[in-house]
């Protein structure tokens, strides 16, 4: 019974003291997750960035999303998919590429643009790439002392591949629970940037607001294209993201996709 007491008292003690100095319910986590075949994984708002772009350059270079698995594996091994300024001796970036090494200046392997390039152009040189195995084939590129780490990695690169290259349609969904101070002009050039200029434009809507668009006849394409939005979707102040009749709404929730009437191609709202 005294313990009862205690229990009660301790509960209602810290209920006023809630209440008396208006403690702030605790802040949503913003995170993103993908899923693919059935399996999830969730990563930070910073590792979808980069993991989004890794995939969408694969899909610029008309590379399958098993290039796109074996980068994503590698960055996860090397950085976290981060881009560190720093590293094992003269190691940085997203893939800790070394100067010294032949990769890039310092300044072209901290652009994340340049150094998946060079991953991929790396990639591109190693014999029959598309049909080895992904940690053996990444060991090839990077030369690490560490020859099977990137095998730990290939499940969850696998999901993040499939579902950010567009493989996996609803496959990506992000808490956000504010969205910043983007625009639809960068938008455009954030998507340009990552698959090169495929027809991403702004149009006008009867309300005056102003939307991002994408039409094309590849399905894996445009969710491509819509999950890169969700994805960076907190830096670029995107608010819905809409894909024939599939919704994203910035909510603060990792909720699915929802159903709602479909429009043609890809539309990107503000």
């Amino acid at each position: 019974m005294l313990f009862l007491l205690l229990t009660v008292a301790g509960v209602g003690g810290l209920y006023f003291l809630s209440n008396r100095q208006h403690i702030p319910p605790p802040a949503i986590f913003e995170r993103c997750v993908a899923t693919a075949n059935g399996e999830s994984v969730a990563v930070t708002p910073e590792q979808a960035h980069y993991a989004a772009l890794i995939s969408a350059i694969a899909v610029q270079r008309g590379m399958p999303p098993r290039a796109a698995t074996i980068a994503l594996a590698t960055a996860y091994q090397e950085s976290g998919i981060r881009n560190l300024d720093h590293g094992d001796r003269d190691s940085l970036g997203l893939f800790q590429q070394r100067p010294s090494q032949g990769w890039g200046t310092e300044e072209q392997i901290m652009d994340p643009v340049f150094s998946t390039h060079a991953f991929y152009d790396a990639l591109a040189r190693i014999p029959d790439w598309e049909n080895g195995d992904i940690n053996d084939t990444a060991q090839a590129v990077q030369r690490s002392g560490y020859p099977e780490a990137y095998r730990q990695h290939e499940p969850n690169a696998r999901i993040l591949a499939s579902a950010l290259t567009g493989h996996s349609p609803g496959g990506l969904t992000c808490s956000v629970d504010s969205p910043g101070g983007g625009s639809p002009q960068e938008t455009v050039a954030s998507l340009d940037e990552a698959f090169g200029h495929i027809g991403v434009t702004t149009a006008r809507t009867p309300e005056g607001a102003t939307e991002v668009a994408f039409a094309h006849h590849d399905e894996a394409l445009r969710w491509a294209v819509a999950h890169h939005a969700v994805a960076n979707a907190k830096d670029l102040g995107v608010r819905e993201v809409q894909v024939g009749d599939q919704q994203w709404v910035a909510d603060g929730k990792t909720a699915p996709w929802n159903a709602v009437e479909p429009i043609d191609g890809v539309v990107i709202r503000f």
